[in-house]
């Protein structure tokens, strides 16, 4: 339900305004010399976050590197290669 205050009213009785915002789901028109300057209402709900939910929008920006398996193998192909002995002097 909306309800109007004046913003003097608002600014003395914010936190039992928030209350109600929050436990009621009521809303507010704010007004000043009889003119609206602002509306209180509950921010919007988002989703609880979840592994799953975490995991399906990574997923869904995933973008693939086609050279990225090239780039491995040309990076293993110019490491040193060790003695079978590595402590013989």
């Amino acid at each position: 339900m909306e309800h109007t205050v004046t913003a003097s009213r608002a600014a003395r009785h914010l936190s039992d305004l928030l209350n109600q915002v929050q436990d009621k789901s009521s809303s507010f028109v704010i007004t000043r010399n009889g003119k609206e300057v602002a509306r209180l209402t509950s921010a919007p709900r988002r989703p609880k976050a979840t592994l799953r939910r975490l995991v399906e929008e990574l997923l869904a920006k995933r973008t693939g590197d086609p050279g990225f398996a090239d780039d491995l193998e040309r990076i293993q192909a110019e490491q040193p290669t060790l003695d079978d002995d590595p402590w013989a002097s």
